[in-house]
């Protein structure tokens, strides 16, 4: 049992999809090691980075000037599941290696476990957007439910191993439906007013494990805004 099932202290438990998740909303926990740095810099956390198209993105000065980042310095997580794209997100480690962290073949998540991913075989020529953890996505279905199995990383984790309250602090957020279950969680945990800005790409409802309807959805955003966390309108155009 890992540490995150050992400590659950904001669980979301709905007794008609609990079955589904892998497991429950962990806000935190004593065995995490809170980030030691001092100088502030901005750091990019990339939710679904695919083959690293958003990170580019940002590299190329699409979320703000890279070069106005607090003390002119900057460190990316990148978080993908699909394993298609172990690597080239191999490469991006390898090229940045002390600045980007690459957690491939893992999804993001509100605790850590494993999980089943279904992947989206269909669209090929847009970076195969469609991979979900929930096997009720459309473009799952229509690849026949093909799935892989992956540990998952708890959000609340790294923004806490990884920032401290004076860099600016991005996550990029696109997988899939697990949104649903994730930012419920975010809200409820102290780590949320280290986020600065939040891109979300928000899909269907159905899509998310938890259960979480769309008022909550909307009253879970509320919270992270009254705790200062920025939430543009947001797309994902990085194919």
């Amino acid at each position: 049992m890992t540490g995150d099932q050992l400590v659950n202290l904001a669980g979301i438990r709905k007794s008609n999809t609990s079955s589904k998740m892998p497991c429950h909303c962990v806000v935190s926990n004593p065995s995490w090691k809170p980030c030691t740095r001092t100088v502030p810099r901005c750091v990019f956390i990339d939710l679904g980075a695919a083959d690293g198209n958003s990170f580019n993105h940002f590299l190329d000065n699409g979320y703000g000037e890279v070069g106005n980042c607090p003390s002119a310095q900057w460190s990316a997580v990148l978080v993908e599941a699909n394993p298609h794209f172990n690597a080239p997100l191999k490469s991006v480690g390898q090229t940045w290696l002390h600045q980007v962290n690459v957690m491939s073949s893992t999804a993001a998540y509100m605790c850590e476990s494993s999980t089943s991913f279904f992947l989206d075989s269909v669209n090929t020529e847009k970076n195969y957007w469609g991979s979900s953890m929930s096997s009720n996505h459309p473009d799952v279905q229509a690849s026949g439910k093909q799935k892989v199995t992956v540990p998952t990383v708890n959000l609340n984790r790294i923004l806490y191993e990884n920032t401290i309250s004076s860099d600016w602090v991005m996550v990029k957020m696109d997988i899939e439906g697990s949104e649903y279950d994730v930012l419920p969680c975010v809200a409820k945990a102290p780590t949320a007013s280290l986020i600065d800005r939040l891109y979300l790409e928000q899909h269907d409802v159905s899509w998310g494990m938890s259960g979480t309807t769309a008022p909550e959805m909307e009253a879970a955003k509320a919270t992270l805004r009254s705790k200062g966390v920025d939430i543009p309108p947001y797309f994902s155009w990085t194919l």
